[in-house]
């Protein structure tokens, strides 16, 4: 079962001590004064989101994460099928059910690309567990996507034989993170932890969450349970050990 939302900001009292209420009646006074839950983790608020923001515009800080990237497989051949608004309501479905599994296990939603998504755990919410954290986020993506596609299949009988499903990648390590960029300033992580996870997520099969052996080193046997195997990574120099978790 997911963790339920926090009712204080996560982000002010592990930095500063300060229950900033979220969410219930004692929320409303808070709100007045544009107070509320933050749009890129709603375990957070906005005050935290406006600090973040302003203290990211600065490059090449080292944090310890987990990554994550989810793909939807299928949906190239879907877009062929569907009418062009069941594909953007396929497409708002797979972002809103990532969105809802990271942010229930305190993780960042980073990035949306194209049919793919980047999360990020340890930060700026911090965890000890981020790489089990991830993991079960990625359980719960897997589930919560199922869900939807067997709401979408009833709907749409003629697709009951198109490979519609997730995939996903998770390594954990030191990534750096900032505003990148000239033309187009873009606030992400960048590092070998961020390639390694994307590749292991093109490598896992529709409905596989695919980790590092960092990722099983942290997590632990109770939580990644599959057993490894060697794959060769486009880019990446040598045989990689990934376990399906």
């Amino acid at each position: 079962m997911a963790p339920v939302q926090s009712r204080i900001c996560k982000g002010c009292w592990q930095q500063l001590r300060i229950p900033v209420p979220l969410r219930g009646p004692a929320s409303v006074p808070f709100r007045i004064f544009g107070i509320r839950p933050s749009r890129m983790n709603p375990n957070t608020c906005t005050v935290c989101e406006l600090m973040f923001t302003r203290i990211m515009k600065a490059r090449k800080i080292p944090v310890d994460v987990s990554v994550l990237f989810a793909d939807l497989r299928g949906y190239t051949a879907l877009s062929q099928s569907l009418p062009p608004d069941a594909v953007s309501s396929l497409l708002d479905a797979f972002y809103d059910e990532c969105a809802e599994a990271i942010w229930d296990y305190d993780g960042l939603l980073n990035k949306t690309i194209g049919d793919a998504i980047m999360a990020l755990f340890n930060f700026p919410i911090q965890q000890p567990n981020h790489a089990e954290q991830a993991v079960r986020a990625g359980r719960e993506i897997l589930r919560r996507c199922e869900i939807r596609r067997r709401t979408l299949l009833s709907e749409h009988a003629a697709l009951g034989d198109t490979d519609l499903g997730v995939g996903i990648g998770i390594d954990s390590g030191m990534a750096s993170f900032g505003e990148f960029g000239r033309s187009h300033r873009d606030l992400t992580a960048i590092g070998p932890v961020v390639n390694t996870a994307a590749r292991a997520q093109a490598e896992a099969a529709t409905g596989e969450i695919l980790v590092t052996r960092a990722v099983y080193d942290r997590a632990g046997r109770d939580i990644v349970q599959g057993e490894g195997r060697d794959y060769h990574l486009k880019g990446i120099e040598g045989p990689v050990r990934l376990y399906a978790a």
